[in-house]
């Protein structure tokens, strides 16, 4: 069997690399999934639920995220909502798309689009 190529999935659409973001440093379900990307585009990404959980089921399907077993879940919480959490194919596909992303920001910035930002 063959190493899954994670250039194969690229371009991510907008839904999914949010998506992947919002596991990116911890595990949630799906609302609060839906609460970290509204909050991180300040409300201009608003995902409906059966929306996330389409793309989930196809992000699962593809080995980007997984459930967290119940024993691997944090105590105190609603034991009902279950948890997801990026795969390490999953987290090897967001910097794949992470730095293709970065590359057209700097073409974008070659060919003053953007302002070059100090840093």
């Amino acid at each position: 069997m063959s190493a899954k190529d994670p250039l194969a999935l690229l371009p991510l659409t907008s839904l999914t690399y949010h998506v992947l973001l919002a596991l990116a440093d911890e595990g949630r379900h799906g609302y609060g999934i839906i609460k970290e990307v509204e909050q991180r585009t300040e409300g201009q990404m608003e995902l409906e639920t059966g929306t996330l959980y389409a793309a989930m089921k196809r992000m699962s399907d593809n080995d980007l995220i997984e459930p967290v077993p119940a024993s691997k879940r944090p105590a105190g919480g609603d034991s009902r909502r279950r948890t997801y959490r990026l795969t390490a194919f999953g987290r090897t596909v967001l910097k794949a798309e992470s730095l293709r992303l970065a590359q057209l920001l700097g073409i974008a910035v070659e060919k003053e689009v953007l302002p070059a930002t100090s840093g």
